[in-house]
């Protein structure tokens, strides 16, 4: 089995906890850094390629300035994930609103501020006409339904997904699209979450790659951009091979030759939105045992639960744990790692091997760059906790202070027991 490190020591959190004590979320500015080069490199064949950051993953202002300096856009789903984006400095086409299920108002937002739009179905096209007007580019996203499949097997089950339209649909939003003013367009479609395999963006390229062609081909419209969307995972697991986003660049780089360029439409841009592999393995939940229990099983609870990380709870997803200072230990220890919320699914692990864990000890959850902090909520009362930056220089910088009651009965005018002093 391989080995997963921790990008932080024992010595450095305790330095760390006598100014920001635990739980928080700790991300690495330098690794953050290097992956975008690393992504940036491999589709660098593609004049006009983007990356989309998906803002839902790890939605802080700080975390986006740093994206948008590597030159990532952003992919936004909802009014105040533009307005983070706006905050960032990132604007104009550096953003991608893929909504669904739209409110009113939010394709306004996304208008003012020169947003591609996607629209995510076929009557969207008259609730975005009388909202705010067509824009001359507009994004389709697509949904082919049915079980979709690569090389190693079945991938999903896209026919049970709310996004996307169907091809019919697709055609038809086209037309319409251009009969009101549109002049180019996007295509656009996610069938898959987390894949651990280089063969799926390839896949998802070539079909993407013959409808666009069919779609030129019928409609005449100009495609201007293929957007893969998400879907590239990371190997939460230590025996998991990670993606090649290499290989996978160049996958992608011979199914856009095949398809696209004898189209006559080798100008199409490729755009991705790659939240998860961008920062998932970046970022660390760090947490202090604070108790131990001895019954029918072995349990080490931890001043951390499920509001700071709800993965493992929703989707009984694994996140690795080292034990910091103890990492060449033996794991000859059987545990639950628990949280305190009152519900028998706030377990990190459950019979996890690792070392002897000692009171006070600090553990490291690994992989929660992503899809980690941003799932939180307030159940129980329970209150979310800080976010930090391991700066570039090996300082710490606090990018989102902790909450504190007054945050959570700020909604409140009940009584002025709800009213705190500053």
């Amino acid at each position: 089995m391989s080995e997963k490190r921790p990008f932080v020591t024992k010595k450095q959190v305790e330095k760390i906890v006598k100014t920001y004590p635990t739980p928080f979320h700790l991300y690495d500015e330098r690794a953050i850094r290097e992956n975008v080069r690393r992504v940036k490199k491999a589709f660098s064949w593609n004049h006009g390629y983007r990356e989309y950051f998906a803002v839902k993953a790890t939605p802080n202002p700080y975390i986006l300035s740093i994206l948008r300096e590597e030159g990532c856009g952003a992919d936004c789903a909802s009014l105040t994930e533009l307005m983070l984006s706006e905050a960032a400095g990132i604007t104009g086409e550096n953003i991608m609103f893929s909504s669904n299920d739209t409110p009113r108002g939010e394709f306004t937002k996304a208008n003012e501020l020169h947003a591609y739009i996607n629209l995510d179905d076929y009557t969207m096209i008259d609730f975005l006409k009388e909202e705010c007007g067509i824009p001359k580019t507009i994004c389709c996203r697509y949904n082919p339904g049915g079980v979709y499949t690569v090389s190693n097997g079945i991938m999903d089950n896209p026919g049970d997904a709310k996004y996307g339209m169907t091809k019919p649909q697709i055609f038809d939003a086209y037309k319409k699209l251009q009969k009101l003013g549109a002049e180019e367009f996007g295509l656009h479609s996610f069938l898959v979450s987390n894949t651990v395999t280089n063969d799926y963006y390839p896949a998802l390229a070539r079909t993407l790659f013959t409808l666009a062609v069919e779609l030129k081909q019928e409609t005449g419209a100009k495609i201007k951009f293929v957007n893969l969307s998400g879907g590239v995972g990371v190997a939460y697991r230590p025996e998991q091979k990670e993606n090649d986003i290499e290989a996978i660049g160049e996958g992608v780089r011979r199914a856009y030759e095949e398809i696209l360029v004898p189209a006559g439409m080798g100008d199409v841009a490729i755009f991705t939105e790659l939240g998860r592999f961008m920062l998932a393995p970046y970022g660390h939940l760090i947490t202090r045992a604070i108790h131990e229990k001895h019954i029918y099983k072995e349990y080490i609870g931890v001043d951390a639960c499920a509001v700071n990380l709800m993965r493992p709870a929703m989707y009984n997803a694994y996140h690795h744990i080292t034990v910091l200072g103890k990492e060449n230990a033996l794991c000859d220890h059987k545990y639950d790692i628990v949280g305190s919320l009152c519900e028998n699914n706030d377990k990190f692990a459950v019979d996890r091997e690792l070392p002897e864990i000692s009171i006070g000890d600090y553990l490291a959850i690994h992989d929660t760059g992503a899809h980690g902090f941003s799932m939180g909520y307030n159940y129980n009362g329970k209150l979310r906790s800080a976010e930090l930056l391991l700066c570039e220089d090996g300082s710490i910088k606090q990018i989102r202070r902790a909450e504190t009651p007054k945050d959570y009965f700020a909604t409140f005018d009940f009584s002025d027991r709800f009213k705190f002093s500053e």
